[in-house]
């Protein structure tokens, strides 16, 4: 920074054009990281320099002025730096304020949280500038509350919108507050119904915790909006924006020595002699005492070290268990038999399959009577045995009744689970098997017992000669699974196309295509993994086919999770159906979805979907590559 002699009057125009053409050709950091510490200093005490300041931002030309108000902001110290350097820039220049109120807080979201800090506690340090602050606010709460903007906006950029509005709160007055609590009250509705529709829990978990935050600055007398949410890093530090220090006032931290004077200060003056003569004792009220006297201490409590719990017996017949989950009253015995109902399927396939529909219904009706430890796990557990055990009448009733009337959201989701449980267990082979040994073992020499008789003479020959050799190899024992064959072959198709034919009818509780778009998202996913176990299997070709015009149908949905199920289903597809087959019956959908892949990778709002829409580009290089070679 140049000194003036002689008090003369000059224009610090030149200077500010040179300014603005540095940082608008990508020079910002170089120039701006000498002159704001410069400028900080000069400024902090010396009111004529902060003049200067004031004109060298104001003069910059507005083509350049994003620029040099951006790099500002970011390289202040704090935000009554940043109100000593720039002013009321904001005030006087429409392009500054359209940086600072606009651009920075709704059209960008890259920026840290301490440039959130400089920008918002700037706007709050004059009074000329304020009714910016809360005008900023409103449109920051205007977005939050859009349910288009929470659907095509990544969750970056709703963190971002989320920390901003909590920053906002935390400089406003009560006076401020008061004028606007209406609208407030009104935003904060909306926004949260649009983050709770989210099927993305961090959405959900963002809503929760600004509309609290709303809620605990409106209404400081009456109640308060309370969820319930894990807390986590980022929760803590939402919750923080809150309650923040001013940026202009420093909280003074008292010395260890300071303290100690302070806590004398506050103890009652008392000689030494005083302390020596009258040892601490409790004094006790007249009514404590007689309290005292009429309790209960000196009875003797029974002793029940030798007291046994008494346990219910559980049934040993699946009708038995039938009976005891449709009508008993017994509540002990209720609790035993579902502890036990999974481990007595699987031992009685037989008796199981007679009655398999009947208890699939009873256990997924079946509700929580007492407080019992893990009862979801145990009854979705028990469900999958069933349904493994006796697949294609179970399935059939289980995809019957997902698109029934009368089944909650809950019970819906369980029958997917279920589904995809049942065909991962199907799939795999049996878990016994063989140990092949791989490691080296240590020679040893067994004893044979003595036998004359010459048809022993082989087996002890290859005994002294396996003690005798010497194995070089490494690595442990390895379990070699028996083969067998693939048990949801035959089933594969009862799983997946009852699922996929009736998505597009809505029914009076029940509606895919529009308010229920989480279990759209939740099936589209089972979907997807149905598809991967079903490599190898007869219906895989006309299962892709049927699963590639569902995704077709489906490709442009407004929904995050949705869209990344969807992009699940084309990786499940290029994975389980065989090259040949897709270069066959699928050449015009796959040159289609390779079309729609790219749009996904170049202009999809969500980083999941377009990284899944790159793998899955990936996935089709070799295919593109044998496509061409196909004749028209």
């Amino acid at each position: 920074v140049c000194f003036i002699p002689g008090g003369l009057d000059c224009s610090i125009s030149c200077v500010s054009h040179v300014l603005g053409k540095v940082c608008v050709q990508g020079r910002q950091k170089e120039i701006l990281s000498t002159l704001v510490p410069r400028l900080t200093d000069l400024t902090r005490s010396d009111c004529i320099w902060q003049r200067i300041c004031w004109r060298l931002v104001e003069c910059v030309p507005d083509r350049w002025m994003e620029a040099v108000v951006l790099g500002f902001v970011q390289r202040a110290p704090g935000a009554d730096v940043l109100s000593r350097m720039l002013g009321n820039l904001v005030v006087k220049n429409k392009k500054a304020q359209f940086v600072v109120t606009q651009k920075m807080l709704l059209l960008q979201y890259s920026h840290t949280t301490a440039v959130l800090q400089n920008l918002l506690g700037y706007l709050s340090l004059d009074s000329l500038r304020r009714p910016l602050l809360i005008k900023v606010l409103q449109e920051l709460l205007e977005t939050w509350g859009s349910s288009s903007a929470v659907k095509h906006s990544p969750p970056e950029q709703q963190q971002y919108i989320g920390k901003a509005i909590l920053i906002c709160l935390s400089h406003l007055k009560e006076p401020e507050i008061e004028s606007c609590r209406q609208e407030l009250l009104t935003s904060m509705m909306e926004g949260v119904k649009c983050h709770l529709d989210s099927n993305l829990p961090q959405i959900r978990r963002l809503g929760m915790v600004v509309a609290e935050s709303i809620s605990s600055k409106i209404n400081t007398d009456g109640p308060v909006l309370k969820f319930q949410y894990e807390e986590d890093d980022e929760t803590r530090e939402l919750k923080s924006f809150l309650m923040q220090t001013p940026p202009f006032c420093v909280v003074p931290s008292l010395t260890d020595n300071d303290r100690n004077e302070e806590a004398d200060a506050a103890l009652p003056l008392v000689s030494k002699s005083d302390k020596k003569s009258h040892p601490a004792a409790p004094v006790m009220p007249d009514e404590e005492s007689d309290a005292e006297l009429d309790s209960d201490d000196d009875l003797v409590p029974y002793d029940m070290s030798e007291d046994k719990e008494l346990k219910t017996k559980a049934p040993l017949y699946i009708r038995d268990c039938i009976e005891v989950l449709t009508g008993c009253e017994d509540v002990d015995k209720w609790e035993a038999t579902v502890k036990v109902l999974e481990s007595l399927i699987r031992k009685n396939p037989s008796a199981t399959r007679e009655v398999s529909v009947e208890l699939a219904k009873i256990l997924l009706h079946l509700e929580e009577k007492t407080c019992i430890e893990g009862f979801v796990e145990l009854r979705q557990s028990a469900q999958v045995a069933v349904l493994t055990t006796d697949p294609i009448p179970v399935a059939k009733y289980l995809t019957s009744q997902f698109y029934s009337l009368n089944y909650s959201l809950r019970q819906r989701m369980d029958i997917l689970n279920v589904l995809v449980l049942a065909a991962q267990e199907l799939s795999c082979p049996k878990s016994h098997g063989k140990t092949k040994q791989s490691g080296a073992q240590k020679p040893c020499i067994q004893l044979l017992p003595g036998s004359d008789s010459s048809k022993d003479w082989k087996r002890i020959v290859d005994e002294r000669i396996k003690s005798k050799t010497r194995r070089f190899a490494t690595g442990q024992s390895q379990v070699e699974l028996a083969s067998s064959p693939n048990e949801f072959n035959s089933v594969a198709g009862h799983f997946f196309f009852p699922l996929i034919q009736h998505f597009d009818r809505p029914l009076t509780t029940f509606d895919l295509l529009g308010e229920d778009h989480f279990v759209l998202g939740k099936l589209v996913h089972t979907l997807a993994i149905l598809m991967y176990l079903a490599i190898n299997t007869v219906a895989v070709t006309a299962m892709g086919k049927a699963l590639l015009e569902f995704v077709w149908a489906l490709r442009f949905h407004t929904d995050s999770y949705v869209r990344q199920g969807l992009l699940s289903c084309i990786s499940s597809i290029l994975h389980s159906v065989p090259s040949e087959h897709l270069l066959e019956d699928m050449t015009e959908e796959l040159l289609e979805t390779l079309s729609w892949l790219g749009d996904v990778v170049e202009k999809d709002p969500d980083g999941d979907c377009r990284r899944l829409a790159l793998q899955n580009l990936l996935l089709m290089e070799n295919l593109k590559k044998k496509l061409k070679t196909v004749p028209s």
